[in-house]
């Protein structure tokens, strides 16, 4: 797109060249659209104008989209790496997001480990006095 300013008779007008095929010119003039006839010979470009047909619309059965329902258990894992010093749950037990599972130290600090989804305690691969790495898995919430 080609932006031109022409001044005719002291008035000012922003000309943008949309498309020109063959000798017609789509061209918008201060906001409005005209097709105009271009009279000058057109220099005729090498590049080819690729055509596209168009592509039909997604029947209703393609564009179900569906939510895999997942039933892999949620990961806890340690943000840190620390000293687990005590473990508030067991494998069983029902827990809600925010809930208090487990206290780590790290970096000689108490920090709190919490549920961040409901569930239940599919398994606790941690026990009190273990030394753990960043990202190691503690529990495991199904």
């Amino acid at each position: 797109m080609k932006n031109y300013k022409f001044t005719i008779r002291g008035h000012v007008y922003e000309v943008d060249i949309l498309d020109i095929e063959g000798n017609i010119a789509e061209i918008e003039v201060n906001g409005t659209h005209y097709k105009v006839e271009v009279h000058k010979e057109l220099k005729n470009t090498k590049t080819p104008k690729l055509v596209r047909s168009k592509v039909p619309a997604p029947t209703r059965k393609e564009s179900k989209i569906t939510k895999d329902i997942s039933t892999k258990a949620y990961k806890v894992i340690a943000p840190l790496p620390g000293t687990i010093l005590q473990v508030f749950v067991k494998e069983g037990d029902a827990v809600s997001a925010g809930d208090k599972l487990l206290i780590m130290e790290a970096m000689k600090m108490e920090n709190d480990v919490l549920a961040e989804k409901s569930g239940t305690v599919k398994s606790i691969k941690v026990s009190q006095n273990d030394s753990v790495l960043q990202n190691d898995l503690l529990i495991e919430i199904s």
